[in-house]
């Protein structure tokens, strides 16, 4: 007789620590994206669900490489069921992207000139002081700053 297979997930040890707030993000985050988008423009509507991705996967990047709170295998867990994104996360241990906002900022597609985004220009080399990402919102992201 073949297995059944359930949907059921086996949570690994110290998941009950970082749960309550993993499950507030998530709350945020839809409450993010049904929330209305009347009177802004197309780009600005994304802009929270992009803060409250990169937040998620700041917490859990923290606690494990920084703080050294959670096991590998908690780790693992959390970016193979998406509480984090894994790409983001392994930019953010090269030198000159520890505080990249989003994957997006650096692609060289999506600028003008096949560059990078305006946020990831030092503050001191910028001709605009005040700047806003337009893909994402983010007022900063290079390392320098």
């Amino acid at each position: 007789m073949p297995k059944i297979k359930t949907s059921r997930v086996k949570y690994p040890e110290g998941w009950e620590l970082i749960e309550p707030t993993l499950r507030e993000l998530e709350a945020k985050m839809r409450e993010a994206e049904n929330d209305p988008h009347d009177g802004k423009r197309k780009c600005e509507a994304l802009w929270p669900i992009f803060r409250i991705a990169h937040q998620k996967s700041r917490y859990i990047y923290d606690l494990y490489h920084r703080r050294k709170e959670i096991s590998k295998e908690l780790y693992e867990f959390c970016l193979d069921q998406g509480y984090a994104d894994r790409n983001l996360i392994a930019k953010w241990k090269k030198p000159g992207y520890e505080r990249l906002c989003c994957l997006r900022c650096m692609q060289t597609r999506d600028h003008n000139f096949t560059t990078t985004c305006v946020c990831r220009v030092p503050k001191h080399l910028r001709e605009e002081k005040v700047i806003e990402c337009v893909h994402c919102g983010c007022g900063g992201c290079a390392s320098g700053d």
